[in-house]
């Protein structure tokens, strides 16, 4: 018998999305809260029934801080943060787009899983979650997307409709790869889920 497709529940705040995707009891959090905000990001989680403690591993598709602010306050909470290779060199990076107002927490790199993207399609498997994750730079370098076997892809910030300036080409080499993968349904960082034929063209 087949694995039931995994459940996507959004918890996000102030206009992004953070998304849960869960095999049960199993899941794993797409993007990770804004810096300083960990309590808004908890809050959701328990209006939506999600224990925080089911949340096993946690991944930004990119290392801004709209999307992965909080991963620190996460990680002191139990969650382990998943990056790939690409990733690693952006994460302390990311601390000089913060200000001491902001409360963010800086992230330790020595206690990440690093997943190569060969390894991803594996990985997920241990979590109950049939899929893998995609190189998809255009937004940022370190741009990583979620493709699920049933089509849904979290892509965060890549979208073929509002590119960075000079970056469009690496955009829409990343969303063609996508959709030759297998994209369906798009689960962005920002905006309501929708078919990705409303997203081309």
């Amino acid at each position: 018998m087949a694995p039931r497709a995994p459940t996507i529940v959004n918890v996000g705040y102030r206009s992004t999305n953070f998304w849960v995707v869960s095999a049960g009891t199993s899941r794993l959090l797409v993007d990770l809260g804004w810096p300083g905000m960990i309590q808004p990001l908890l809050a959701n989680l328990a209006r939506m029934d999600i224990p925080l403690a089911e949340i096993r591993y946690g991944v930004a598709t990119h290392y801004h801080i709209d999307h992965a602010g909080a991963a620190q306050d996460l990680k002191q909470r139990g969650m382990k943060l998943v990056v790939t290779p690409e990733q690693v060199g952006a994460i302390p990076a990311m601390k000089q787009w913060t200000k001491p107002a902001d409360g963010y927490t800086e992230i330790t790199t020595h206690d990440n899983v690093v997943v190569p993207l060969a390894e991803s399609r594996a990985f997920l498997a241990t979590l109950g979650i049939g899929g893998e994750l995609l190189h998809t730079p255009g937004h940022s370098d370190d741009h990583i997307s979620l493709l699920l076997d049933t089509g849904a892809a979290f892509t965060g910030d890549l979208n073929p409709l509002m590119p960075d300036e000079g970056s469009r080409a690496r955009v829409e080499q990343s969303w063609a790869l996508l959709v030759e993968r297998g994209m369906t349904t798009v689960y962005p960082g920002h905006g309501p889920s929708h078919p990705v034929a409303r997203s081309v063209g």
